[in-house]
């Protein structure tokens, strides 16, 4: 039987009751299910995306605009401030400004989908993180480690194929000012840039398609592809590389229960990437790439493979949960008729 939200009664013998037990579950739910709770309904994860669609690509940068006005104003340079203002919105030459202000907007996904889980479906925020529900830094944590290896493998791949995968250019030609605070700002506000993603697609976005579709593989698939057609215009190469780092991170987060390998790697790539193009004053370019070399495809199977295999391995070692574990209550105590009791 099920409940009037849709969601399956408690198991024969376990005296659980809607929002009484401190569990939303009724059984034990994969990570892509779990807005399927006591009160689940369809239109709950519907008003959820075009919520979160809505915060992050139309709200949040109307309401962070101030940061972006107050960066120009400060950080001044050649052309009236309108001029200047233009050209950071748009990026297309990269400031610490607009820098900011393009990783605090892609970050407010964080929030908006912390809402959008009190608001529409009564949950605590914490059960985006994970099954548990909340960050299990003791898997977070070593993760990273993991994303060293794989990136390192990726490197060693990618010296002894023919070209260069990723035209990296040649020198800066940032002043040492620029680089400073544009460093600073990469430092800050990059990892809350990938969580907000992180928190987005493989998060929120995944739970929602998940509990329409009651299908784990067509929820990773969906936001695997939501996710590289976010990033805008891009070849095939870009667009592969994209695509199998969002079924990587989606398939991870079925397998061991949350969104912690996924968080880890896509800081650590954020932070290459981003360091690499400052360091090489082409940051500009590394914002608004369209194309990569074809050979860029072996590179991306081989760090996203080699992650998923290692990130597995530790989530067995830790013996990590990948569903919702609800309580159960003891079974009721057996009735006595004439004497002789009934199980």
């Amino acid at each position: 039987m099920t409940t009037a939200g849709g969601a399956p009664d408690a198991p024969h013998g376990a005296a659980i009751e809607p929002n009484r037990a401190g569990h939303p579950h009724a059984e034990p739910r994969s990570y892509p299910l779990m807005l399927r709770t006591w009160e689940y309904a369809w239109w709950r994860p519907v008003v959820g995306i075009v919520t979160l669609a809505l915060g992050v690509i139309v709200v949040a940068p109307i309401v962070l605009m101030p940061v972006l006005l107050a960066g120009v104003a400060i950080q001044g340079g050649k052309g009236d401030f309108v001029d200047r203002f233009t050209r950071a919105g748009s990026l297309a030459s990269v400031t610490p400004a607009s820098m900011l202000y393009l990783n605090l907007a892609l970050a407010s996904a964080i929030p908006i989908s912390w809402a959008i889980m009190r608001l529409f479906h009564h949950l605590r925020p914490r059960w985006l993180a994970s099954v548990r529900p909340g960050l299990r830094w003791r898997f977070l944590l070593p993760c990273f480690g993991l994303a060293v290896v794989a990136l390192i493998a990726q490197v060693v791949v990618g010296s002894v194929l023919p070209g260069d995968a990723n035209d990296l250019g040649s020198h800066s030609h940032y002043s040492a000012g620029r680089i400073i605070a544009l460093a600073l700002v990469i430092l800050v506000s990059t990892p809350l840039q990938a969580i907000g993603e992180e928190y987005a697609f493989r998060g929120y976005l995944m739970q929602a398609f998940g509990s329409l579709t009651r299908s784990r593989a067509a929820a990773v698939v969906i936001t695997s592809v939501l996710f590289a057609l976010a990033h805008g215009v891009q070849n095939f190469p870009l667009f592969f590389d994209r695509f199998a780092f969002g079924l990587m991170a989606g398939y991870v987060v079925v397998k061991v229960g949350g969104l912690e390998a996924g968080i880890a790697m896509h800081i650590l790539n954020n932070f290459v990437a981003f360091g690499f193009a400052l360091a090489l004053g082409n940051l500009d370019s590394t914002l608004n790439v369209s194309t990569v070399s074809w050979w860029n495809i072996p590179l991306t199977i081989v760090q996203n493979g080699l992650y998923l295999l290692l990130v597995l391995w530790l989530a067995k070692r830790l013996a990590l949960r990948n569903r919702t574990d609800p309580p159960h209550a003891q079974p009721a105590a057996p009735r006595l008729v004439s004497g002789s009791p009934v199980v």
